[in-house]
């Protein structure tokens, strides 16, 4: 029988080809350059301390872990640094004047302002003040709930990135890559550290609904998915609305004893396929399967909001009954932890804010300010604050100077919109092991320029990893004959200083 009689064989891929070819080939060369599955596992060199989950690649980590969760939320166009984290009250005096070369010195502009005249400075028009023991400059103004926990916080004054466009830009903050195709940073932490819970999925992701829809930023589910590891890796997207999951539940007339029968079937299929195959796809495909079935069970209770004490709920604020509101996500995000998924990402949208700032800021903050704090206070009373890691920013920074220049708004209050800006940017992390009331960074007057401590995104990407006990360094897959990291192959460095 030739290889193109067979009728399995013509489902080969390229890939399959070189691997089923390898040994009539004579073989060692060839197998090393298709992948062997010793080649796929991760280098776990080095002292080994806390045991991981249920499938985790990696047998124990590297160090003690700090965290065993993560809850990262993204605020997807670019928050302004200026307007919220990075106090700048010198720029009173330069209200309207243009941005000093000495300051630009040249650095690349989006096409949105490069073909401004001017480049006029727009001073944030909120209220500042100091909070906490740690002494953070705050905007109290639209940040008050937030404003309460600053010595739980970690601020990071310095993050910056090459990426001065939105795609490139959020897929290098989730991936450590401005190209698509890699694994995003809960599917590394899937893939090494395994399940807390066989009933739900190792990696969620929700996309929060902002009340103010004026520029909504597109996001894909590439964001999320697992690139060149194992399938199963991807995260499992979570609804707001009906069933959390699509095709979750059963189809009206099927029984569970029917669904059961014919999961084993499928399952007898896809046996017999991988043992002619060998695509470690379809034991992605199966193992998803069975998981599914489980979250029958599981996922109702799970999404079930009305369980909760009042009083937790009045945590949250109003919105919590919302479903698809950053409140309600924020509250499904702990009770997914609390339950053992290892990872949760949430986006909130509607960041971008090139025109009309003062207009839609507040209600970005509105979104987001109460349901942040309250996350924390409940996760402290549950326990779990020390455990898991939250993780608030976006993909890049914003311009003090305003886009299209600066007008009044119908009060009578300044009004200005901001560009991009990758070279300085804050974030901020609470909880999972990192050091509360903690700033770290400095940037010049103009929130323009890093004077001191730069963190680059494969910077925070090698912390958060080691929070959770991984060393960036030795944690690889092999994949196209090389050792692929999180982290690439440019220098990252732990700080240290953000680690309790």
């Amino acid at each position: 029988m030739t290889l193109f009689s067979d009728p399995a064989a013509l489902e080969l891929t390229r890939r399959h080809l070189f691997a089923s070819a390898g040994l009539s080939l004579g073989g060692m060369a060839l197998a090393s350059l298709a992948g062997s599955a010793a080649e796929q596992a991760p280098v776990a060199r080095g002292g080994a301390n806390t045991d991981t989950g249920i499938g985790a690649a990696l047998p124990k980590t590297h160090f003690p872990t700090k965290c065993k969760n993560v809850i990262y939320l993204h605020m997807v166009g670019g928050p302004a640094q200026m307007d919220l984290y990075d106090y700048k009250p010198k720029m009173q005096e330069y209200f309207d004047k243009d941005l000093p070369e000495s300051v630009r010195m040249g650095q690349r502009l989006t096409t949105m302002t490069s073909g401004q005249a001017r480049f006029p400075i727009a001073p944030s028009r909120y209220r500042f003040a100091r909070k906490g023991q740690c002494g953070m400059w705050m905007n109290d103004e639209l940040l008050p709930y937030t404003a309460k926990m600053a010595d739980d916080m970690v601020f990071i004054r310095t993050m910056n990135t090459e990426a001065i466009n939105h795609e490139p830009a959020i897929t290098n903050m989730q991936t450590g890559n401005m190209v698509t195709g890699r694994p995003c940073l809960g599917a590394w932490a899937s893939y090494g550290l395994g399940s807390l819970n066989e009933n739900l999925p190792r990696f969620v992701v929700m996309v929060a609904k902002p009340t103010n829809q004026d520029q909504v930023q597109a996001i894909s589910a590439r964001l999320w998915q697992s690139g060149y590891l194992p399938g199963e890796h991807s995260a499992v997207s979570f609804r707001a609305a009906n069933d959390p999951i699509l095709f979750i539940n059963n189809p009206p007339g099927v029984s569970d004893e029917v669904r059961r029968t014919t999961l084993d079937g499928l399952g007898k299929l896809n046996e017999l396929n991988h043992a002619r195959l060998n695509d470690p796809e379809t034991k992605t495909r199966m193992a998803q399967y069975e998981m599914a079935y489980r979250m029958q069970s599981s996922v109702p209770e799970l999404a079930d909001l009305t369980r909760e004490p009042q009083k937790v709920l009045d945590l949250y604020g109003p919105d919590v009954k919302k479903p698809g509101s950053f409140a309600h996500t924020a509250l499904t995000a702990r009770r997914l932890v609390e339950r053992g998924v290892r990872f949760v990402q949430v986006y909130h949208n509607n960041w971008d804010h090139h025109g009309n700032l003062t207009g839609r800021m507040k209600d970005q903050c509105r979104d987001v300010d109460q349901p942040c704090w309250a996350l924390v206070q409940d996760l402290k009373r549950l326990g779990l604050f020390d455990s898991t890691l939250i993780i608030w920013g976006g993909e890049f920074g914003r311009t003090i100077y305003s886009q299209g220049g600066i007008s009044k708004d119908k009060d009578g209050r300044t009004n200005y919109g901001r560009d991009h800006h990758p070279r300085c940017f804050t974030m901020w992390m609470a909880g999972g092991g990192s050091k509360g009331g903690t700033i770290y960074g400095e940037t010049d007057d103009f929130s323009y320029n890093i004077v001191k401590d730069p963190v680059h995104i494969r910077d925070l990407h090698a912390t958060v990893l080691r929070l959770l006990g991984i060393d960036h360094e030795k944690f690889t897959y092999r994949h196209l004959g090389l050792d692929q990291k999180l982290t690439g192959v440019e220098k990252a460095h732990v700080i240290k200083e953000m680690i309790a």
